[in-house]
């Protein structure tokens, strides 16, 4: 059995900034040359999230609309009370979507639905740099 590790780097704007990316793991599971075996992307970091989503513009604004009703930014949180930052929704929104996302493999491809993707969510209230570890297993 083979083991691929790879990183993918990349900025964000903050603030439930939703980004596409599918192509960069496509890439990366290219680079693994495994053939059938499992995908695992992960998030270092208490305020990134991944999931998937058909990513169109409306579905993307119902996200963002959704986490910002469900956890507003100026809603209360003990987080903030003990930490400056004041992000105390971000780490709860990042809680509850997740810090990673596994996907099987079959012939060299993500065996991804037609209109689905793999997204992550900035769930931070600032612009950040950000890292994903991406680990490929199988054959």
């Amino acid at each position: 059995m083979a083991v691929y590790s790879g990183r993918i780097n990349f900025g964000t704007k903050g603030n439930a900034d939703i980004i596409n990316i599918t192509a960069l793991i496509e890439k990366k599971v290219k680079d693994s040359s495994i053939t059938n075996g499992l995908l695992n992307v992960f998030v270092p970091g208490a305020t990134g999230a991944l999931t998937t989503i058909e990513y169109e513009p409306g579905l993307v604004a119902d996200l963002k609309s959704f986490l910002n009703q469900i956890l507003p930014e100026k809603g209360m949180y003990n987080h903030n009370l003990t930490h400056p930052d004041s992000n105390g929704h971000s780490h709860i929104r990042a809680s509850l979507i997740g810090p990673s996302i596994t996907v099987p493999i079959v012939e060299s491809k993500m065996k991804l639905g037609v209109w689905q993707q793999i997204i992550f969510i900035d769930c931070d209230n600032i612009p950040r740099e950000r890292e994903l570890v991406v680990q490929v297993v199988g054959e």
